[in-house]
């Protein structure tokens, strides 16, 4: 990447940092549209406002019930860090509603980790320059060192261990089934959080 396009992505993520939100200020907007039976981006519909309130009660509960081990905290506590950890995002996305509060519990350890959230809809050129084999896929976490701006990581739209079984059933069957994502849904449960953040301790 030359300098002209490195400050140009440099500009693009500073004016969505300007734009972002708090996490928790992310989760007053996702009740206050449940209350309202709507959901965030571009478009409007009953399936999506519906997933978000579905995804309210899944980030509720992760926030409250996510476990890091005693080891692992004591990792991130104790990390030099100055990052800003900015995640691409909507209401209605189920795996969004598994991984941040995950995300938020880490950067909650460690002073150095600023963590914010910016809606993909709003942010197009910000999730142009992040694409998952070519697709706007969410969540999408951007690791900014604060220093020099530079990009140090990238995590997401799924765990490891998820993407491999998605990837692993498309290759086979072509194209997600409504029983595959339940199936998903099942696999986050059961995981508890662990995977992500195994993964994310992986890119720090």
């Amino acid at each position: 990447m030359d300098t002209l396009q490195k400050t140009d992505l440099q500009n693009i993520i500073n004016n969505s940092i300007e734009k972002s939100s708090s996490y928790q200020e992310y989760r007053a907007l996702v009740k206050e549209l449940t209350d309202k039976n709507l959901s965030t981006g571009d478009t409007q519909s009953e399936a999506l406002s519906n997933y978000t309130m579905l995804n309210d009660r899944r980030m509720k509960r992760w926030d409250k019930t996510v476990k890091i081990s005693e080891a692992v905290q004591e990792e991130v506590k104790n990390l030099k860090l100055n990052q800003t950890w900015l995640v691409l995002t909507e209401s209605w996305c189920g795996d969004a509603a598994h991984l941040m509060p995950v995300m938020n519990k880490i950067a909650a350890l460690n002073d150095g980790i600023d963590f914010k959230v910016v809606l993909r809809d709003d942010n197009d050129d910000l999730m142009n320059q992040f694409l998952t084999n070519g697709g706007k896929s969410i969540p999408k976490l951007i690791m900014i060192d604060n220093e020099n701006g530079e990009v140090k990581n990238t995590f997401g739209p799924r765990p490891s261990e998820a993407t491999k079984l998605v990837n692993d059933y498309k290759a086979k069957h072509g194209k997600l089934t409504p029983e595959f994502k339940e199936d998903l849904q099942g696999w986050y449960n059961k995981d508890k959080g662990q995977n992500a953040i195994s993964d994310l301790m992986n890119l720090l």
